[in-house]
């Protein structure tokens, strides 16, 4: 949910006194124009097959939100284009359904090339533009459309040899001979209720699993699951927009209704015959991830309970059809999916990360389910496994041991004993591609004032050459504004049990002596999301711009927020908003003892469950928060996702009391002050009805409050216009009733 989605350079200090730019006032309007203020942000950014090249996705200067594919050239040491979006495909991109909404849980917003696969021999790219596949050779820097149907094809990839391109089709699977172009198609009983090879709604949202089907090493055969919607409750969902409501019959996993049946299985792709796997009796179940072993024969699939208690590591023979457990987690509370199960090429190890001792760490396993060793240790959370150099001996792996603030490439012992050691610089938050063969990475990096720049660095951190260093001087579209923007402050605070939470204060450089500031509190508050990080945040500038117009923005990450460990996040467990919301007063307390702070104007603001956060505050301490804006928020907890809610929840026939405390509506009388409600009136995340039916009880209750509604916009409010106007909103409301000009 309420995430989705996505830092770092040589230590470069922020340096303007040479630059010779005229400043200029930060507006609205510029934050959400073009060129972006973030210059040029690499994204996707990947080694190519044979090495020789680093290719990313970048917005064009007079559209930033029209991306083309670039590359880095190591030959020659040149940045330039690789191939132009608009001589692919240059008209409006026409999607479908399924295709839009796969795109929004990506959180994938934008034109042109979006999305980009390597052949294994990296001679051909391939894309998929408006439905359907394009083939791009580099040789001849030609394409050609590998489909051209009235039909939309979707998730598409090379196979691991490069022979064949798979993709999905009306729900079903198919595979393409390159050479011949002969289609061979693997599922056929796809349409309807029944897909095939597709991420279910939870797992594309919940569990960030946006496939359902997996190649095996030698492309004879492919893993695929095949998705029944039938138990799923179907609900009538309505999508406003300026000029129309689209009604869409959805089939959507209310928390404690029936889940999809999900089947996996193997197909042959000489026969296309499929060998259904034996899932267990237990039907109500999750498939969370699947990956072939090196054997090419056997496939590696996770196993979660509905509870979310109980994960297993399953291994499947396809020849023999045997399987078994390979190792189980278990958890009193819930366990949190990762993608971070590395097989090695020796055909007998495995490396898995686990939070089972409080902090996600890394373990290495045989292949017979004996742990071998732990891999890391200590009272810091490992963020993701970067990559093997089997022959030295080493894992690299993206980690927070140094301060939760950043994320730095670390590398340890494979094998054996050995000391952590920090390979990217402190002061900026990092994130890395390590290359196949370990002895480079792209460092992708920011820090909070500071946008990414990408650097191509030595395995042991040496600087090589800049990919794109983004640099501040006078052409950077970011430079006239520098000289305003504040520096923020980081802060800790203690929680009632004694645990640290982390805070950051943007304050205003008017603060004179007697001088008392209005303050925001922006606010998440949720599971899985980490608002306080020293890296570069394009959304941040609206808090800049905020603290020139004399406003302090405070951020606190309360306990439930991420990477901290599985303590700070267990606090939440089966009642939410309760202390998210004292750990927020505690920020408050914080901040009235600050002499720039005026007290009785603290604001809250937040959007989705930032948005949750936002009313439970303004309903539970009114006053402490003195106005809030909610955005998009969940109101009722019975309103939302089974996989999501009932992993902090519980199921409701369990928790009953525990989902309706959670709920909004039992606190709506403690509204004091000003509010604001803005919901994007197409939203398929958290549903429009989350806010109509607060607004239906606010009104019963003769709360007065304020409404901002967006015809035809998601969850995200994507949109230069739509952010423009939300933003307007937002401060024009805090200004009126914080009584600022």
């Amino acid at each position: 949910m309420l995430k989705k989605i996505k830092h770092l350079s040589l230590a470069m200090p922020l340096i303007v006194g040479a630059i010779s730019v005229q400043a200029k006032p930060l507006s609205l309007e510029r934050i959400f124009d073009d060129p972006s203020l973030s210059g040029k942000s690499p994204v996707q950014l990947k080694f190519s097959p044979d090495g020789s090249r680093v290719t990313y996705l970048q917005g064009k200067s007079d559209d930033y939100n029209r991306y083309d594919l670039w590359e880095y050239n190591l030959k020659d040491n040149t940045n330039r284009i690789l191939v132009d979006s608009a001589k692919l495909f240059s008209g409006p991109e026409n999607l479908s359904d399924e295709e839009k909404a796969r795109r929004e849980r990506q959180r994938i917003f934008g034109k042109g090339i979006l999305e980009y696969k390597w052949s294994k021999d990296g001679s051909a790219l391939l894309f998929p533009l408006n439905g359907d596949l394009y083939y791009y050779d580099l040789a001849s820097a030609k394409s050609k459309k590998l489909t051209d149907t009235e039909t939309f094809e979707t998730d598409a990839r090379f196979s691991p040899k490069g022979n064949y391109v798979s993709f999905i089709r009306e729900q079903n699977l198919f595979a393409l001979e390159l050479d011949s172009g002969k289609e061979i198609q693997l599922s056929k009983d796809g349409g309807g209720v029944i897909k095939n090879g597709m991420a279910e709604f939870v797992a594309q949202e919940e569990m960030s699993r946006m496939t359902g089907y997996w190649w095996s090493g030698d492309e004879t055969k492919i893993a695929y699951t095949r998705v029944d919607e039938t138990p799923v409750k179907e609900a009538i969902r309505n999508e406003i927009y300026a000029d129309e409501v689209k009604l869409f019959n959805q089939r959507y996993p209310f928390t404690g209704t029936d889940n999809v049946k999900i089947q996996l299985g193997v197909v042959k792709l000489n026969d296309q015959q499929v060998d259904w796997i034996d899932l267990g009796k237990d039907e109500d179940i999750y498939i969370a991830r699947a990956k072939w072993l090196k054997d090419g024969n056997t496939l590696s699939y996770q196993w979660q309970n509905r509870s979310q208690h109980k994960l297993e590591l399953r291994f499947y023979n396809s020849e023999t059809k045997i399987q078994k457990v390979a190792l189980t987690e278990n958890s009193e509370t819930w366990i949190n999916l990762h993608f971070d199960l590395e097989f090695l090429k020796d055909k007998k190890h495995f490396v898995w990360a686990s939070e089972r001792n409080g902090f996600k760490h890394l373990y290495l396993y045989r292949t017979n389910g004996q742990l071998v060793r732990q891999i890391t240790s200590g009272d810091w959370a490992v963020d993701s496994l970067k990559g093997i150099d089997e022959n030295k001996g080493i894992v690299y792996f993206a980690a927070r041991k140094d301060t939760p603030l950043e994320s730095h490439l670390y590398s340890a012992s494979l094998f054996k004993k050995g000391n952590t050691k920090r390979i990217t610089e402190k002061g900026q938050y990092h994130n890395v591609v390590l290359a196949k063969d370990s002895k480079t990475f792209i460092d992708n990096s920011s820090s909070d004032n500071k946008p990414n720049s990408a650097a191509l660095r030595k395995v042991n951190g040496e600087f090589i050459t800049w990919l794109e260093e983004n640099k501040l001087d006078s052409n950077h579209p970011l430079t006239p504004y520098l000289n305003d923007l504040t520096k923020p402050e980081y802060g800790t605070i203690k929680a009632d049990d004694g645990q640290v939470m982390h805070y950051r204060l943007f304050k205003p450089s008017n603060i004179t002596d007697g001088k008392k500031h209005p303050v925001i509190v922006n606010v998440y508050g949720g599971p899985h999301a980490q608002r306080v990080t020293n890296s570069w945040r394009s959304k941040n500038l609206y808090f800049q711009y905020m603290a020139q117009q004399g406003y302090v923005i405070f951020q606190l990450d309360n306990r439930g927020s991420y990477n901290r460990g599985k303590k700070f996040e267990d606090a939440i467990y089966k009642h939410l908003g309760v202390v998210e919301v004292a750990d927020q007063i505690k920020g408050v307390e914080f901040l009235r003892t600050l002499d720039y702070v005026d007290p009785e104007r603290i604001g809250i603001y937040g959007h989705s469950y930032g948005g949750y956060m936002a009313l439970m505050t303004m309903f539970k301490a009114g006053d402490y928060f003195k106005a809030g804006v909610s955005g998009a928020p969940v109101t009722d907890w019975a309103l939302y996702d089974t996989h999501y809610t009932e992993r902090y929840l519980g199921h409701p026939d369990t928790n009953a009391k525990g989902y309706e405390a959670s709920a909004v509506f039992p606190y709506t009388d403690g509204l004091k002050g000003p509010l604001m409600i803005y919901h994007g009136m197409a939203d398929d995340n958290v549903l429009f009805t989350h806010a109509t039916k607060l607004f239906k009880q606010l009104q019963d209750n003769e709360k007065q409050f304020e409404m901002m509604t967006y015809p035809g916009s998601k969850h995200s409010l994507r949109g230069k216009q739509v952010q423009t106007h939300l933003h307007k909103t937002i401060t024009n409301f805090f200004n009126r009733h914080f009584d600022v000009e």
